[in-house]
C-alpha cells in the first residue's frame, strides 16, 4: 500500500485496506474476511452498515444534505436533541448541542463549565484519553504519543490517580491524592469540574470504583465543581446498559457522547443540566457541521434499535460468552503471560502480563499480528500496550462471536 500522502505522524494498528463490511465481519480489498473486535474503535456498537441506519442515511440524503443548525435550524436535528434528552437516564432536564466528535464534545464542555462556574482548573484522571484537540491533550493522562513535541497546552489540568479494582488502585488512595492535590497544587475554588470516565477505554478498560464515584459526586456538590461524564466509549450500550455512569449511582452535571452515537456517521455531543448549557452568551457554542441532517439521521436510526431490550439481551450475551472463555483459558492455562479480564459488562479487556508482572508488550504486538493472519481484528490498550480490548458489535451473531474467541484462544496459545 502507498501511503506517502497521507501523514505519517498517523498510527496504523492494522496495515491492510478494508473494502466493505456487514454486522462484525468486514473484508479487505484482497477479498479476504475478518472478525471485527475493534468495531472502528468503539464506533459500531451496531455493527457495519445496520440495515436501519443504512436506510435512514439513504432517505435522509434525498431531502436535506446539510444546513449549519445556527444557520437556519432543521428538523433531524430537533427532533434527535428530543430523543437524545428522553434517552439519558437522568432526573433533570436535559439539553445540550450537536458537535461533529467526542474530543469536539469535550471542547464545548470546557467553555460550558468556564462559562457557569467563572473558573478555569479541570481535574482528570491518569490514563484517561479525552481528544486530541489541543486542550483534550492536557486532560489525557498519558504523555506519549499524544502530548509529545506540542509544547505547552491549556490549562490548568491536574491529574490524579483513577481508582479501580482493574488497575489496584482503592477508593482511599484516590481520596489521599486528591486530598494532597487540593492542600499542596491547587487551590480548590478555582476548580471549575472533573472529568472522568465511568469506565476508561484507551486506560485499558478499567471500571471506576463505585464508592469513589458516589464520593466525588459528594465532594462537588460541597464545592461547587461541575462533574463532567466522558461516555464516548463507554456509552450507547457498550456496557449493556445505555450508559456506564447508571451503574455507579450517580448523576453528571454533563455528559460527553460520540463514538457509536449515529452508527458510523461522524457526530457527538455535550448534554446535561439545561442551566449549564444556557451558561454562555449567544454564538458561545454552534459549528458548522455540527448536527448535520445525514449524521442526525443516522443517530435517530441508532436510538431506535437501542431499546433497553436490545441493550439487555446484547450485552449480557456478549459479556457471557467472553467471560466464559476467559476463564476456561485461565483454568487451560492456554497462555503464560494470559492476565486479569478487566471492564463491565460487554466492555471487556484481557491484560497480558510477564511472570514478573510487568506489562507483556511485545507478546500483545505478535498477537495483533498473528490474530490478523487468522482473520480476526484487535485493538490494544492500556499505558503499556498490554491490554486487548474487545469492542466487537453488540448485534454479533453468536456463532461469529464464537468463532472470534476460538481464534483469539488459537493465537494466545502461540505466544512466546
Amino acid at each position: 500500500m502507498n501511503h506517502d500522502t497521507i501523514s505519517q505522524s498517523i498510527s496504523i494498528v492494522h496495515p491492510i485496506s478494508l473494502s466493505h463490511g456487514k454486522n462484525a465481519e468486514v473484508w479487505d480489498t484482497t477479498g479476504k474476511r475478518y472478525i471485527d473486535f475493534v468495531g472502528g474503535i468503539g464506533v459500531l456498537n451496531l455493527g457495519h452498515c445496520h440495515p436501519g441506519v443504512v436506510e435512514a442515511i439513504r432517505e435522509q440524503a434525498t431531502k436535506l444534505t446539510h444546513y449549519a443548525f445556527n444557520a437556519a435550524p432543521h428538523a433531524p436535528y430537533i427532533e434527535l436533541m428530543e430523543r437524545l434528552s428522553a434517552f439519558i437516564p437522568v432526573n433533570y432536564p436535559v439539553s445540550g448541542m450537536l458537535t461533529n466528535s467526542g474530543a469536539e464534545a469535550a471542547e464545548n464542555a470546557l467553555k460550558i463549565v468556564r462559562g457557569a462556574t467563572g473558573r478555569t482548573a479541570v481535574i482528570a484522571f491518569d490514563g484517561a484519553f479525552h481528544g486530541r484537540t489541543l486542550a483534550t491533550l492536557n486532560l489525557n493522562g498519558k504523555v506519549a504519543p499524544y502530548k509529545q513535541k506540542v509544547g505547552v497546552l491549556p490549562g490548568p489540568v491536574y491529574h490524579l490517580p483513577y481508582p479501580s479494582a482493574d488497575n489496584g488502585v482503592t477508593c482511599a488512595e484516590a481520596l489521599k491524592a486528591m486530598d494532597r492535590l487540593f492542600s499542596v497544587e491547587i487551590d480548590v475554588n478555582d476548580v471549575a469540574c472533573f472529568i472522568i470516565e465511568p469506565v476508561q477505554g484507551e486506560g485499558g478498560f478499567l471500571a471506576l470504583d463505585i464508592e469513589f464515584a458516589q464520593a466525588l459526586r459528594r465532594f462537588c456538590d460541597a464545592k461547587g465543581i461541575l462533574l463532567i461524564a466522558d461516555e464516548i466509549q463507554s456509552g450507547f450500550g457498550r456496557t449493556g446498559q445505555r450508559f456506564a455512569f447508571s451503574r455507579l449511582g450517580i448523576e453528571p452535571d454533563l455528559i460527553l457522547l460520540g463514538k457509536s452515537i449515529a452508527g458510523g456517521v461522524p457526530l457527538g455531543a455535550v448534554v446535561g443540566r439545561k442551566t449549564l448549557l444556557d451558561s454562555l452568551p449567544k454564538g458561545g457554542l454552534g459549528g458548522t457541521y455540527s448536527g448535520n441532517p445525514i449524521a442526525c439521521a443516522g443517530a435517530l436510526a441508532t436510538l431506535d434499535a437501542m431499546t433497553d431490550a436490545h441493550l439487555k439481551t446484547w450485552g449480557s450475551q456478549q459479556e457471557e460468552a467472553i467471560v466464559s472463555r476467559y476463564h476456561t483459558w485461565r483454568a487451560q492455562g492456554v497462555c503464560a503471560v494470559l492476565g486479569r479480564m478487566t471492564g463491565v459488562g460487554a466492555m471487556r479487556g484481557i491484560e497480558l502480563v510477564n511472570a514478573d508482572g510487568t506489562p507483556a508488550s511485545q507478546q500483545l504486538t505478535q498477537l495483533l499480528s498473528l490474530a490478523r493472519e487468522a482473520g480476526l481484528l484487535l485493538m490494544p490498550s492500556g499505558k503499556s500496550r498490554h491490554i486487548i480490548r474487545l469492542l466487537a458489535p453488540l448485534t454479533i451473531e453468536p456463532a461469529v462471536l464464537e468463532e472470534g474467541l476460538d481464534i483469539l484462544e488459537a493465537c494466545l496459545r502461540q505466544l512466546a
